[in-house]
Order: structure tokens, then sequence, then C-alpha cells
């Protein structure tokens, strides 16, 4: 079987998440025609893995089966070391059912506040998987450390953007232009690595 992804074809990007999707496809530099799981009316499966590769295989092997398409899978949060790596899978599930992530990052807060540490220390984690409707799973993970700002900056990214600022840089993710975030984000990483093991 040829695990590779041939450049003009479709992929399933199994979210129902339109910046994650906005993302994928330009990490792909445009060679693959991207339709979505919520574009397919495909139920989202419970999260139920208790890591992030574990999450993204789950979301890919369940877009891929329901799709009978190749799809690919992001499954990434933001882990904080003082309150010992979370959100991490949580993440969404901090934002609540709305995805309300103003609320979720007031949460980060809120916690940091309660345990009086002064320790900002957080990193962002992207574990890409691509499954095959018949079977194969490939799943790479990427990951980039900075720390957190309060209150939020910017208004660009989604999630938890607006109060990560990656290592070296003066700007949070949500303030970076796209392009910007898109050279040197978690997600890049993994991509980076995908393409490595996938695309020639």
């Amino acid at each position: 079987m040829n695990l590779k992804l041939i450049k003009g074809m479709r992929l399933v990007a199994a979210t129902h998440n339109p910046g994650k999707a906005r993302e994928i496809e330009a990490l792909l530099d445009g060679h693959y025609t991207i339709v979505t799981a919520g574009a397919l009316n495909l139920p989202e499966p419970d999260e139920t893995e208790s890591t992030f590769v574990g999450n993204a295989m789950l979301k890919a092997r369940h877009a891929a089966r329901a799709s009978g398409e190749v799809a690919l899978a992001d499954d990434s949060g933001l882990s904080v070391a003082a309150l010992d790596g979370a959100p991490g899978v949580y993440s969404a599930r901090w934002a609540g059912p709305d995805k309300d992530f103003a609320l979720a990052m007031k949460k980060v807060e809120r916690r940091l506040e309660e345990i009086a540490s002064t320790d900002r220390r957080a990193w962002f984690t992207s574990a890409l998987a691509v499954a095959w409707p018949d079977g194969p799973c490939v799943v790479v993970e990427g990951r980039i450390d900075g720390e957190l700002v309060f209150p939020p900056r910017g208004d660009r990214g989604f999630g938890y953007d607006p109060i990560f600022q990656p290592e070296g840089s003066s700007l949070t993710f949500g303030e970076m232009d796209p392009a910007e975030k898109d050279a040197l984000s978690h997600r890049a990483r993994a991509f980076a690595r995908l393409k490595a093991a996938l695309i020639d």
C-alpha cells in the first residue's frame, strides 16, 4: 500500500473548527483539496484518549472510516507547567460547550492565581494523524515552548493564542500575522515531520 499523500488529492480534515481547518490548508501549501468533517456532517467522536497522539489517531480513523477517504486529524492543546500540564488534552473542554476561549483563558489565569504561582512557562503540543479508510495510521508530534501573558493580547489565531508568547518573540500568537505563526508553531513543526514522512 502506498502510504504517501499525492498532491492534488482530497483530504478530510477531521475538525469542526474553521480556524484549525484554515491553518491545516495553509500548512499543506494549498496542494490538497481540504474538506472538513463538519462540511461532510460527520459526527465528532468522543475524545476518550489521555494523550494528544491517542486522540489524533482516534479522530483520523473515525473520519477516514466514516468518509471512505484519507483523513487528517490534529489534536492539540496548551499545557501550563504550574498546573501540572493542564489543560492539556482538555484544552477545548475548558472552553465549555460554546467553545468560549475568553472563558478558558480566564480559567487558566484564575487557576494560577489560586495557587499563587508566578511560573508562566507553557507549551503548545500538536499531534497530527493521517488515517487511510482501510487501515494504517501515521502519527507525528510537534511542540513549541513559551510563556503565558495576561491580559490576552491580539485577536488573531484562535483558542489560547492571545495568552501564549512563544520563546524568542515579543508577540503572542494572537498578535502575529498568520504566516509568521505558521512558520514556527507547534502545528508547523508537526507538519514538517508529517511532510517528511508522507509527502515526496
